[in-house]
């Protein structure tokens, strides 16, 4: 059971996750809230900061946790996650809480698992396994969604968008056009759940079926959810060769409803848009100077995973599973795809970006195929054959894409712009990124202790208020006196994760504990056992307070 009297962390360096650096401290946690900060109780090893707020009260009986020769932060925030279904899963999962993360965003690239039909729960349930993991997709309004998951119990705190592409599943099925009648519906669903606690609603525009969606749709859909607030989260439209259209694409989206707007994993895909990071970043900044609330999160890998349909044109992915099954065995179709594959549209398919030898194969119900790459798998075949092959077999089959220039990737870590985000999927049976399991640790310990492309107080900035503060999580995301008590504790120098997209499962290294809401459920890098996590809603109008 869980021990809920008072807890010291005694003689670690704190950060206060809103960039400042850290000082030598002791802090006091209480009910389920940071309640003082104050001077540790060697004087002489003080820092000035620390040691001007004075000693702790350490009540009596409170337990205390020598944290000498450790970082002791806000619990990370994630606000690009993918573990929606993770509450309802039967055994606690703490592979987030084992990074440090103790708050996550779900409902990202515009997949969210309400409200639903009974045909849209189907499909998803059929086409993300990866997501999924075998729990059953019923057909829920978000508020029914969120108060199940909360019954069912989080391992960590959670909370959600939701996603226009299952909005339109749900309002119009697969089809590419939406009729008027589905759209009215689409729009009052949007509302209904933003009233139900959702934080805004988010968009994957290279999926079917929100790669059908004009701008003009979007636009609507943000002026349906404006006046509850919120935010507007994009996977866009393209993250390659037309990516500065992709992004003014999301900040007339943003403006349309006067909406947040959050840019999800910022990248440049495709070797030949290698080196510009320069220009997505200055792109996002002149949106910010014209007065758009934006930020951007990224993982810090130059891999990214997605569905391994994605390679294929949105029209090869058309109609039903019957019909995509009976259209990808079709040579002359694959011969005409194949042709507009290579013209690389935005939002229409990755495959100039994808290099045969680059992509693994993670996810397959063919096991033989898991675990190799597309050119091995081709060998003297035309590898565009090989993915209609697979994708036919098996259409919610994954993939790992090598794509990105590690120059990229820490151009646009530096920029005080972007968060950091995981883009997990849900560990199982296989491979899977090693995003999942270890995005923070490799943040911290590759790119902090190694690279030094940032110091570690900015780093746990941009894994903490930076997100928390965007997505109106009030009380979350700093550790200050009045703080939900959502903490990590983890050694600066040994923090890291070394594992790969083939052997993702290597442990994370450095964190020490972990505290939700109050109540140690990481002790010597080990999960307790405890399901302590809450469902974060939107209260009406108003950010996410204590809820």
């Amino acid at each position: 059971m869980s021990d809920a009297r008072p807890l010291v962390l005694r003689g670690g360096t704190v950060y206060d996750g809103l960039g400042s650096p850290g000082v030598r401290a002791d802090v006091l946690i209480a009910d389920g809230r940071v309640r003082q900060i104050g001077s540790a109780v060697d004087p002489c090893a003080v820092d000035a900061d620390a040691a001007h707020a004075g000693p702790v009260d350490v009540p009596a009986g409170a337990r205390i946790l020598d944290c000498a020769g450790l970082a002791v932060a806000p619990g990370f925030v994630d606000p690009h996650a993918h573990s929606d279904l993770v509450p309802f899963m039967a055994e606690p999962q703490p592979f987030k809480l084992l990074q440090g993360v103790t708050t996550e965003i779900n409902g990202n690239c515009g997949i969210s698992f309400a409200p639903t039909s009974t045909a849209a729960a189907e499909q998803l349930a059929s086409s993300l396994h990866e997501i999924v993991r075998g729990v059953e997709v019923r057909p829920r309004t978000m508020a029914e969604f969120l108060d199940a998951a909360q019954t069912a119990g989080p391992t960590n705190h959670v909370a959600y968008l939701v996603g226009h592409g299952t909005l339109r599943l749900t309002t119009n099925g697969p089809a590419e056009h939406l009729d008027p009648p589905a759209l009215d519906k689409m729009l009052r669903l949007a509302a209904e759940s933003m009233g139900d606690g959702a934080l805004g609603f988010s968009t994957g525009l290279i999926y079917p079926p929100g790669c059908y969606a004009d701008t003009a749709e979007l636009c609507r859909v943000a002026r349906a959810v404006a006046p509850l607030g919120g935010l507007y989260a994009t996977h866009m439209r393209d993250e390659g060769r037309r990516v500065l259209d992709a992004v003014d694409e999301a900040v007339t989206v943003a403006r349309a409803g006067g909406l947040r707007l959050q840019i999800s994993h910022c990248k440049l895909a495709g070797r030949e848009n290698h080196g510009r990071a320069g220009e997505l970043l200055a792109r996002i900044e002149a949106a910010r100077l014209a007065g758009i609330d934006v930020l951007g999160d990224q993982y810090p890998y130059t891999a990214s995973a997605t569905a391994l349909s994605a390679l294929l044109p949105n029209v090869a992915l058309a109609g039903d599973r019957a019909e995509v099954t009976s259209n990808l065995g079709d040579p002359e179709k694959r011969a005409e795809w194949h042709t507009q594959a290579l013209q690389g549209e935005p939002g229409d398919g990755l495959w100039t970006e994808a290099a045969p030898e680059h992509v693994l194969v993670v996810s397959h119900a063919d096991a033989s195929v898991v675990g190799r790459t597309l050119a091995e798998l081709a060998g003297e075949r035309d590898p565009f054959d090989v993915v209609c092959e697979l994708v036919a077999a098996d259409p919610a089959a994954g993939m790992v894409i090598e794509g990105m220039a590690e120059s990229d990737v820490r151009e646009i870590m530096a920029s005080p712009l972007v968060a950091i985000g995981s883009d997990n999927g849900v560990p199982g049976p296989g491979p899977v990124h090693p995003r999942s399991v270890g995005t923070y640790p490799r943040l911290l310990g590759r790119y902090v202790r190694e690279l030094g492309v940032l110091d570690l107080a900015d780093a746990i900035r941009k894994a903490t208020s930076l997100v928390a503060g965007h997505f109106g999580l009030v009380g979350r995301g700093t550790l200050l006196p009045g703080s939900h008590a959502d903490v990590v504790v983890f050694d600066p120098e040994t923090i890291g994760h070394d594992g790969t997209a083939t052997d993702p499962y290597m442990p994370v290294t450095g964190i020490q504990t972990v505290v939700l809401g109050g109540v140690s459920v990481v002790v010597g890098g080990a999960f307790t056992g405890e399901r302590r996590g809450l469902v974060l809603r939107k209260d009406g109008g108003r950010d996410v307070g204590t809820r």
